[in-house]
């Protein structure tokens, strides 16, 4: 699997392809879960300060406005994990979601199998958006850096579409990790948890970047 990425200043993904032992909807649980969408959490990195602001400045970079109802996947999790409303989706996307909430960094995770090659990391043209959710809401994503397919846009450090969302039966997933370029360490340390994450539930992940 290739992915082409679109030159950007700010930019610092990690793209991760992963191969799952059994369809997600199978695999164990991710052993400690409900201490990963708490206060007891010990994760092996930090979350500083800074990361809101710089991930912001990543995601404007294109045009996008990153507020409100199109704020950072990263920045949803933590309010939800604030709230108590976390909890398991399927192995896939409870990895994403631990990763993404503890560092500060958007993750993506689509199935592999429900798009279609070439992929490509890049900026959504003016007036682009796609489904988010089983009930066909709609977010527009002109200006922000996405991940394609051959179909369109797929994916986002915002929210990813309903076409190629993960699902019991998906066995094969792509990750991107959406690092910036001002933190750069952190995308590497954010990548290297996540896969220690899925392979602690017997995944097999293949760094494609």
């Amino acid at each position: 699997m290739r992915i082409n990425i679109d030159p950007h200043p700010l930019l610092d993904p990690v793209l991760l392809h992963t191969i799952w032992p059994v369809p997600i909807g199978d695999v164990e649980p991710l052993p400690g879960l409900s201490d990963w969408f708490s206060s007891r959490a010990n994760p092996p990195i930090d979350r500083p300060a800074e990361i809101k602001p710089t991930v912001r400045d990543l995601l404007r970079h294109g045009g996008f406005k990153p507020s409100g109802r199109s704020k950072p996947a990263s920045e949803y999790l933590i309010a939800a994990v604030e709230k108590e409303r976390m909890s398991s989706i399927n192995a896939a996307v409870d990895c994403c979601n631990v990763a993404s909430l503890w560092s500060g960094l958007p993750i993506s995770v689509v199935d592999a199998h429900k798009g279609r090659g070439p992929w490509r990391l890049g900026i959504a043209d003016d007036d682009t958006e796609y489904v988010f959710n089983p009930t066909g809401q709609v977010i527009d994503i002109s200006g922000l850096i996405s991940l394609f397919d051959q179909d369109g846009p797929c994916g986002g450090p915002v929210k990813d579409s309903q076409r190629t969302k993960t699902h019991d039966g998906t066995t094969e997933t792509l990750s991107v990790i959406w690092g910036t370029a001002a933190l750069p360490e952190r995308t590497v340390s954010t990548a290297n948890w996540y896969i220690e994450l899925m392979e602690s539930v017997g995944a097999t992940v293949r760094r494609l970047n």
